[in-house]
């Protein structure tokens, strides 16, 4: 009982701070916003305040641009966290994260495809799905790289840190590779959207896309949610999960699966951000528990939050021009990512953690 208090209080505090961060990230930009024009403008879109013609344009940028993304932003912050808990729980091993496992690079190049070849060649087919193409194969280069990466780094019936790190090394250069040569062979707009989609941005957040992230990480969220007992029964191993009742081998592809939907569809709208989910699961192990009943949902919310908080810096730092968020989040999760593997060897870890 004191420890569900203990997980509520910390539910509560996160949750103040990512709305104190969702009002900063709403007001600040190349338009800056006070919180009564913020509310007015809600209020005028809702239809509870009649409009001001002489503001349309204040009004047009913060509803259609700088609204939409603020909630991109803080889907995809929450989508990698919650991402980066699962496969930390999934692998046993506290360095992996949707970018380190191929992830995010297989989901970038199912979408360079696409963008480049998705007219006029054998994918034409996609014309048929219309706006769901990107996604959907978003989705199958995200899974198919997944999958090649855990079994590789499972191929002697458990989890080594140094064949999972080289694993998911070999696949992200492979599909780095291929987005690299859909780069070279791209027209000017083509080339430039995947070099976006490579550095992560916010700047193309609609509400079409807020609301397939927000669909996708729902549903997923609604299935995974629930798989907090699930995952700390199989940290003691998948033998020992199996003796509890629980199926390892079902629980690792539902989970992978799911896990793979919502960052194959946030990937799809904002780009390649790593590191996300390797910093946000950790520092909660290390401020609070290592239970996965408290870290899905809290990575959830620090997940947003951290993400808003990095969406503010990408605006201020070199102003009137914005920086990708990748390259921040790159900056700040790469020294983290070499302090744990420093800590884990200094400690002789075998690259499990429980």
């Amino acid at each position: 009982m004191t420890s569900r208090r203990s997980f509520a209080f910390s539910y509560i505090v996160l949750a103040i701070l990512l709305a104190a961060a969702v009002g900063a990230s709403a007001g600040i930009g190349a338009f800056t916003f006070t919180p009564p024009q913020m509310v007015r403008y809600l209020g005028e879109a809702a239809g509870w305040i009649p409009d001001r013609a002489a503001d349309t344009l204040g009004r047009n940028v913060f509803l259609e641009l700088r609204l939409p993304r603020v909630c991109m932003s803080a889907l995809t912050g929450a989508v990698l966290g919650v991402s980066g808990t699962l496969m930390q729980g999934l692998f046993r091993n506290p360095i992996v994260e949707p970018g380190l496992a191929g992830t995010s690079a297989g989901a970038a190049f199912g979408a360079a495809l696409i963008f480049v070849l998705g007219s006029g060649t054998m994918l034409s087919f996609t014309t048929i799905v219309g706006g769901l193409a990107v996604p959907l194969l978003a989705f199958l280069g995200a899974f198919a790289a997944t999958m090649l990466v855990y079994r590789v780094s499972t191929s002697f019936g458990k989890v080594n840190v140094f064949t999972l790190l080289l694993a998911g090394i070999a696949v992200n250069a492979v599909c780095g590779a291929g987005t690299g040569f859909l780069s070279y062979i791209a027209r000017d707009p083509q080339a430039r959207n995947i070099t976006f989609w490579n550095l992560g941005t916010f700047t193309t957040a609609d509400w079409r896309g807020v609301a397939l992230v927000a669909v996708c990480f729902a549903a997923c969220y609604a299935w995974a949610g629930r798989s907090g007992k699930a995952l700390n029964a199989l940290m003691l191993g998948e033998d020992e999960a199996a003796l509890l009742g629980i199926d390892p081998e079902k629980l690792i592809f539902r989970l992978l699966l799911v896990n793979t939907v919502m960052v194959a569809a946030a990937t799809a709208m904002v780009g390649v951000i790593a590191f996300v989910g390797l910093v946000v699961p950790h520092v909660l192990r290390m401020l609070r528990s290592s239970d996965y009943t408290f870290l899905l949902p809290a990575s959830a919310l620090l997940g947003a939050l951290s993400m808003e908080v990095v969406d503010i810096v990408a605006r201020i730092v070199i102003p009137p021009a914005e920086l990708p968020v990748g390259i921040i989040t790159a900056v700040v999760g790469a020294p983290v990512f070499l302090w744990i593997l420093l800590r884990d060897s200094r400690q002789g870890s075998s690259g499990f953690y429980g």
